[in-house]
């Protein structure tokens, strides 16, 4: 019995060095992105069709967000991990399979070699991925003052759920709000912040690593002409484009979605056929 206690007091000094450990953790992990966001703007509190558990994409806006992204994005930004083909996928823009095929074909893609041991150019196939505006990282810093304009492909991934603040995870503010915020948070800086501004860019304090940001301001009214009538505002484009990025992040959310409802509703069926059979067995044994 005496050589228990020491035995006792080791375990309790290492079950509460465990749990301060684990309550410094948590309180650095719950504290570093409101670090992370002092002196940023939160995200701007937006409504897409596809959120919550029920939200679908709009197809309508992924076909205008895939022409904002053509005509005014692609001009510095790649979306490399989405081929022309997925452009007709059912949950996503739905484009008919002729015009997907015509909207490759108005690309030229570097291919090869050949027989001669040469790349070639030919018109871009479903099967091609959208080409990048530039041909290597190089190139593309040269023609941006240095910086490295980023991929889009999982944009919005990058900002999942919240990054800064409670209210942010509880209104659901994510990846595409934090695109929206940025593409239309571009403001005159504030006296005391313009004569520290680097060359070459532009205040935004949507911005995650901002607020001076080297990419122009984007988009202005009517910068394009929607195919189906609809106003071109930039709250509109900004809307669309981010819809569009959100899709290409997660082009099997709609299908996911579907199977965890599903899922659910197996799960539940099984919880009552379990609790019935539990019932059945226990009630032949006498108490």
């Amino acid at each position: 019995m005496v050589e228990s206690k020491p035995m006792q007091t080791a375990s309790m000094k290492s079950a509460r060095r465990l749990l301060t450990a684990l309550s410094v953790g948590l309180g650095l992990a719950l504290a570093s992105p409101v670090m992370a966001a002092e002196g940023q703007h939160e995200a701007k509190d937006i409504s897409f069709s596809f959120e919550g558990p029920f939200g679908l994409f709009d197809r309508a806006q992924l076909q205008r967000g895939f022409q904002v992204y053509k005509e005014v994005c692609s001009a510095c930004h790649s979306l490399s991990l989405v081929r022309f083909r997925n452009l007709g996928d059912p949950g996503g823009p739905s484009f008919p399979e002729d015009q997907v095929k015509a909207l490759a074909a108005e690309y030229q893609i570097t291919d090869g070699p050949n027989s001669d041991g040469e790349m070639f150019e030919r018109p871009g196939l479903p099967s091609d991925a959208l080409p990048s505006p530039y041909p290597n990282d190089n190139a593309a810093r040269a023609a941006n003052g240095g910086a490295l304009p980023p991929d889009l492909s999982l944009i919005t991934k990058s900002r999942p759920g919240w990054f800064g603040t409670w209210r942010q995870l509880v209104d659901n503010i994510g990846g595409p709000q934090y695109v929206y915020s940025v593409l239309t948070g571009y403001e005159e800086p504030p006296a005391d912040l313009a004569a520290s501004a680097p060359p070459g860019t532009h205040y935004n304090p949507y911005f995650a690593a901002g607020p001076w940001i080297g990419m122009p301001k984007p988009l202005n009214d009517g910068q394009v002409t929607y195919e189906d009538g609809t106003e071109a505002t930039v709250d509109q484009m900004a809307r669309d484009v981010s819809a569009f990025l959100a899709w290409a992040a997660e082009p099997k959310m709609e299908q996911r979605k579907q199977l965890g409802f599903q899922v659910l509703i197996y799960m539940i069926i099984l919880t009552v056929l379990l609790y019935f059979t539990k019932q059945k067995i226990w009630s032949r044994i006498k108490h």
